[in-house]
């Protein structure tokens, strides 16, 4: 009963811990993390011998696997939340979040906001005093008063990028620990990886030299980690062009860009084109999960037209990344501009969690194709 304790405890903490972010069907984390936390809690008694009872465990994943099943479904069919907003400052980009109700208040009124699941203001705002007022008496009335910047980025996942904004931790620089530990955990597994899709990738080499001429693999110089240029490797998906790299129209890859290969597109939708990058992992120049590394012309490009754009290189690049299993692939400047969105949110929430779930999505978003070109 004890080791069932600890593996619910585990699993809420672990299913909390990921289905905080928008975005994400809560269902599809319960069989996850809870057959994570029992399997953590049996290995424990075994490691330790403990005695245990093996019906009691089974019984006990079982009920908890109804109860929360039953509790999400129990949800999901609740009306969609209800936020009332302050009429000041910048909240006009909320009203094109269509999965919530918005109440626009046109007076501070205690019972309009009462009936609602949360209070929304701008606190950088100038207010009127009778709004001050109405803020912290629906506070101290229990009602949630939010921040609209920081409800925004949880219901997008991604940061408005007016200025430069500090992490959880009042820093610019994401948890440096994490960043140390990522490293390690990517150099072991890539290392694992690549000895075990050796013959694979030998399998798929041969394959793109037999499907058309050229190398099997893709070189390009792109920026990376602290603003380095490196270069990338990937498995050859486009007819052999040794002149593209310095044009930045040809590096860019247009929807159903006649370059690609008939073999380089079922690359491209399964994603299995990226796996050379476990090279790339290796030599410290990226990383499993982040920001997506541009290429050199495109990144010197993006540099001039969009402040603060090298800041994404706070953290290393990644194979995946949170923009790329949200918005999937872009180019252009005003797409650009959204996939920094959802790579600063990235580097703003940096932790082990995310990196779960954006390990998931990633899952979901190979065996959709979503995203490629």
């Amino acid at each position: 009963m004890l080791a069932n304790g600890v593996a619910i405890l585990c699993g809420y903490y672990m299913y909390q811990s990921v289905t905080i972010y928008p975005g994400v069907q809560a269902s599809y984390f319960i069989l996850p993390t809870f057959s994570a936390a029992y399997a953590l809690v049996i290995l424990g008694l075994l490691f330790s011998r403990l005695h245990y009872n093996r019906i009691y465990l089974a019984v006990g994943f079982a009920l908890c696997l109804i109860w929360y099943y039953g509790v999400t479904l129990l949800a999901q069919r609740r009306q969609p939340l209800r936020i009332a907003v302050v009429p000041f400052g910048e909240m006009q980009a909320l009203y094109e979040i269509k999965r919530v109700n918005w109440l626009r208040l046109d007076a501070p009124d205690s019972a309009q906001a009462g009936a609602c699941d949360a209070l929304v203001a701008d606190f950088r705002a100038d207010l009127p005093d009778e709004w001050e007022r109405f803020l912290a008496d629906a506070t101290l009335a229990g009602l949630a008063v939010l921040h609209v910047k920081e409800l925004r980025e949880s219901l997008t996942g991604r940061v408005q990028i007016d200025h430069l904004s500090e992490n959880n931790f009042g820093s610019l620089i994401p948890d440096h620990a994490y960043l140390r530990v990522k490293q390690v955990v990517d150099f072991v597994t890539a290392l694992i990886m690549i000895v075990l899709l050796s013959p694979f990738l030998v399998i798929v080499a041969a394959a793109i030299r037999l499907d058309s001429s050229g190398p099997a693999l893709y070189r390009q110089k792109r920026v990376g980690y602290a603003g380095r240029v490196f270069t990338v490797y990937k498995f050859r998906t486009m007819r052999h062009a040794p002149s593209e790299q310095s044009d930045r129209r040809m590096a860019i890859t247009e929807d159903d860009d006649p370059r690609v290969t008939r073999l380089g597109r079922f690359l491209r939708r399964s994603r299995i084109d990226e796996l050379p990058q476990l090279i790339n992992i290796l030599r410290g120049e990226m990383s499993w999960i982040g920001p997506r590394p541009e290429a050199q012309i495109l990144s010197e490009w993006y540099e001039q037209e969009i402040p603060f754009y090298r800041y994404r290189h706070i953290v290393r690049p990644g194979i995946t990344g949170w923009a790329q299993v949200n918005q999937g692939h872009v180019a252009e400047v005003g797409e650009v501009f959204g996939k920094l969105q959802y790579d600063f949110y990235y580097i703003r929430r940096f932790s082990p969690w995310l990196d779960a779930l954006i390990v998931a999505r990633t899952i979901l978003t190979m065996a959709s194709g979503f995203g490629s070109r």
